[in-house]
């Protein structure tokens, strides 16, 4: 079984989330490849080769591949696929981006989101808001899979003993007639980036107004958490929705994730409810987000937060 992997990276750096797919890789199969597709990418290349349990890295350094289009990069992969038995990206903005085309030029399903691997054709994956785990097999002789970084623990680094893997160029360069790249427009902040952040302090519509959630600030400083929010927070316009923690948001599982003002809609819980440590602080003691949490606190948040960020 031959396993490739779909590298992802922003700014010039592998992401961290490529370490977990490699990860959901070494429980299929050990004969793993990364394909590193982009523009000026040695590096990215470099820093994927020394991750444990790849055995060659396949670059692809070439402007048609510059900001990972979908069309391009799906192209690259349907022609890099008869070598493989699995293709895997995260379960990202890329990677549902690009791998649904790959499914569809190969002509096999795609399977969305595992959290485990029960053998090389049988994966577990969350359905009904996490609610209910799937398990689906798959006779296809290409299995496209997109991979839920929460379900596995990053795969480590060689380290200093264990060397890199091979580099190997690819030199196939997809024809792109259909999309053409404009713009992006990036939130800046210095603040850990919301999936990959250790520590989370969201806040829900008990915040009341935006202005409120400068209360999780200080918090977060002392943390170093990033801070998200619930969808009835961004729905009413507290916050960006690029901060939306849930469902239909981003799905993290950090070390500590602070619930504050969220009252624990089923979409909410699907989205942290992985988190190691859950902390919630919500007035209503009948809240359903005390039912996952490992520590509850009934009080004001006013009250409650202020006196938090004295303590610590």
């Amino acid at each position: 079984m031959s396993i490739l992997v779909l590298a992802e990276h922003h700014d010039g750096a592998l992401a961290g989330a490529t370490a977990h797919v490699v990860a959901a890789a070494q429980a299929i199969g050990d004969d793993i490849d990364v394909l590193v597709a982009g523009e000026n990418v040695a590096a990215v290349a470099e820093a994927a080769a020394k991750l444990d349990g790849v055995a060659k890295v396949r670059l692809a350094d070439h402007a048609a591949y510059a900001h990972l289009l979908a069309e391009p990069t799906a192209a690259l992969i349907a022609e890099l696929a008869g070598d493989y038995s699995h293709v895997l990206a995260a379960a990202s903005t890329t990677g549902k981006n690009v791998l649904p085309r790959v499914a569809a030029l190969k002509d096999v399903s795609q399977i969305s989101e595992i959290i485990a691997v029960e053998s090389p054709d049988t994966f577990k994956r969350p359905i009904y808001a996490g609610n209910a785990i799937a398990t689906v097999q798959s006779e296809d002789a290409l299995k496209v899979i997109t991979v839920r970084p929460t379900g596995f623990d990053a795969c480590p680094d060689r380290g200093s003993e264990g060397g890199s893997a091979s580099v190997e160029a690819v030199e196939f360069v997809a024809d792109n007639a259909q999309s053409t790249f404009i713009k992006e427009e990036l939130a800046q902040s210095d603040r850990p980036e919301l999936g990959a952040a250790k520590v989370v302090i969201s806040g829900g519509r008990g915040m009341g107004n935006g202005e409120n959630f400068t209360l999780l600030e200080g918090i977060a400083d002392k943390l170093g958490a990033a801070i998200g929010a619930s969808r009835a927070a961004v729905d009413a316009g507290f916050v960006p929705n690029d901060m939306q923690v849930g469902q239909t948001g981003k799905i993290v599982a950090p070390e500590l994730y602070i619930a504050v003002g969220i009252s624990g809609a089923i979409q909410h819980l699907a989205g942290m409810k992985d988190s190691k440590v859950i902390v919630a602080i919500n007035k209503d003691e009948e809240a359903p987000i005390f039912q996952v949490a490992d520590y509850c606190l009934v009080a004001d948040l006013f009250e409650a937060l202020p006196e938090l960020e004295s303590k610590l």
